[in-house]
């Protein structure tokens, strides 16, 4: 990018963080990105039933392995994405190698996949960073199998479960009396409902933001509005297309979603339907707040050229008595009047008080 020696003076490059651009607009399908190998996974199994609950963290992989066709349903939540963790656990469980390049793929579209035993769900789960004011995305994979469902995170310190693995404590809750494919209705339902979490949030920073251009309009009012709109990109190419994927699970033939669960598959559709119509409208206002913002800047303007102006008519009087008392002619009426002077700056004032007397009388100040 070339430079602009000037604009370090006005400080405005500095509010605009042109980085964060380069990170949001870095997608190219033809490019595979590679992924950073996490240090160290952590990997917890529920294993249930309408009348038990084993919870354990498990140390490797090959621990999994037993939760397989036991007669019982089992949720594998495996934090932190190892190439040879994710190959080793998939071989196991009969999950196809294209579903084991996108669990390691990075920056991938939101998507459901039909492919062998398994209904496979990529998705996205955005967190709001309040320091930031950024919305950060968290790439999860789920795998749903016969009786067990596999999930991968990204990120062992946070995700939207907690409220998941409560009910599953709980012997008369809904998820311990329904099958693997309630299981994963729950996990993304959860992830939708945390969507309008993070969509609160960046509306209150909205609102906020439209206090302040209604009090006082600068560049730093501008460089917030072109911050959110970014993260507002953010929010839409992770919500909207979660929609199809949603709707391939309601329209999937596959046997390991029961007729009885499809309605809840159908809440989801519709909570998303709403999360992205919200990002439309908070779409709407980021772009009704740059109108406010110029109209602000345009009025103030406006402002300064309005007074400039008044302040060349009052002394323009003062110039035109000036210019003809200073003319070199002998004949000139109270040149020689002992009063003459008093006369002219009398004039001078008394003119301008009359023309600013006749602008407040029409209201034009």
């Amino acid at each position: 990018m070339t430079k602009i020696p000037y604009l370090r003076y006005l400080n405005v490059l500095s509010l605009f963080n042109t980085k964060r651009t380069r990170a949001i607009l870095s997608v190219n399908p033809t490019v595979v990105p590679v992924r950073e190998e996490a240090r160290s996974i952590r990997i917890f199994a529920y294993n249930y039933t309408q009348t038990s609950l084993e919870e354990r963290e498990l140390q490797t992989v090959e621990d999994c392995f037993p939760f397989r066709d036991n007669q019982h349903i089992s949720w594998i939540n495996i934090d932190g994405i190892r190439k040879h963790d994710v190959e080793t656990i998939c071989q196991h469980f009969g999950i196809h190698a294209l579903t084991v390049e996108d669990i390691m793929s990075v920056g991938q579209r939101p998507k459901m996949e039909a492919i062998g035993d398994v209904l496979y769900c990529l998705l996205n789960m955005l967190y709001f960073n309040q320091e930031k004011s950024t919305v950060e995305v968290e790439q999860i994979s789920i795998i749903l199998g016969r009786g067990f469902v596999i999930s991968f995170q990204e990120d062992p310190e946070r995700d939207v479960f907690n409220g998941l693995r409560d009910r599953l404590r709980v012997p008369t809750s809904r998820h311990r009396q329904l099958g693997a494919d309630y299981l994963c209705y729950t996990m993304l339902d959860m992830i939708v409902d945390h969507y309008f979490i993070v969509m609160d949030q960046l509306g209150e920073r909205i609102e906020q933001l439209e206090e302040k251009i209604v009090r006082s309009s600068n560049k730093r009012s501008l460089a917030e509005i072109n911050a959110l709109r970014k993260e507002l990109i953010v929010l839409k190419r992770n919500v909207q297309p979660v929609r199809d994927l949603i709707n391939g699970l309601i329209r999937s033939e596959s046997e390991l979603l029961e007729e009885k669960t499809t309605k809840y598959f159908r809440d989801v559709y519709d909570h998303i339907v709403q999360a992205s119509e919200l990002v439309e409208s908070y779409r709407d206002m980021m772009i009704n707040l740059q109108d406010l913002y110029l109209s602000n800047v345009n009025l103030k303007m406006n402002e300064v050229m309005k007074v400039m102006a008044i302040v060349t008519c009052l002394l323009a009087p003062a110039t035109v008595i000036g210019g003809i008392f200073g003319m070199n002619f002998d004949m000139i009426p109270y040149l020689h009047h002992p009063n003459g002077f008093y006369i002219a700056v009398g004039l001078m004032l008394l003119v301008p008080a009359w023309m600013l007397w006749q602008f407040k009388k029409r209201g034009w100040y």
